[in-house]
């Protein structure tokens, strides 16, 4: 589609300007809806009521298959992949697939010798946060 709003800080152009004018909020740290628990600010009030799931508890993404609840929808669908099986994230090096990326990551580093990790108390170096105990 058209790209007729253009952001005048930025550049970047919107199809309609009522998310222009949401996108504008970032440049001028305008965030109009307030955590009453904690007092983090939000630019849009449907991320504010994601947010408050954190302190109440609310999970209403149950998993189909198993009946676990999450309190995003995102999670729930990463959660799903361990039912099917999927595991999009490949290493480019020797193929092996996970379900998420930061397990990617952290397998990455056996091929680079990487150790990224250091103990406070003796000094050594891991590749993983789990080998320090």
């Amino acid at each position: 589609g058209e790209k007729h709003f253009e952001c005048p800080v930025c550049g970047k152009c919107f199809s309609q300007n009522s998310n222009l004018v949401t996108h504008q909020r970032i440049h001028i740290g305008e965030k109009h809806f307030e955590c009453p628990v904690c007092g983090k600010c939000f630019s849009k009030n449907s991320s504010l009521i994601r947010h408050k799931r954190t302190h109440i508890g609310e999970k209403p993404f149950e998993c189909p298959v198993c009946g676990k609840c999450f309190s995003k929808n995102s999670s729930l669908i990463r959660h799903k992949r361990t039912h099917i099986g999927e595991k999009p994230f490949e290493c480019p090096v020797c193929g092996k697939s996970f379900r998420q990326n930061s397990h990617l990551v952290s397998h990455q580093t056996t091929h680079t010798r990487e150790k990224p990790f250091d103990c406070p108390l003796c000094g050594k170096s891991f590749s993983h946060n789990y080998n320090m105990v």
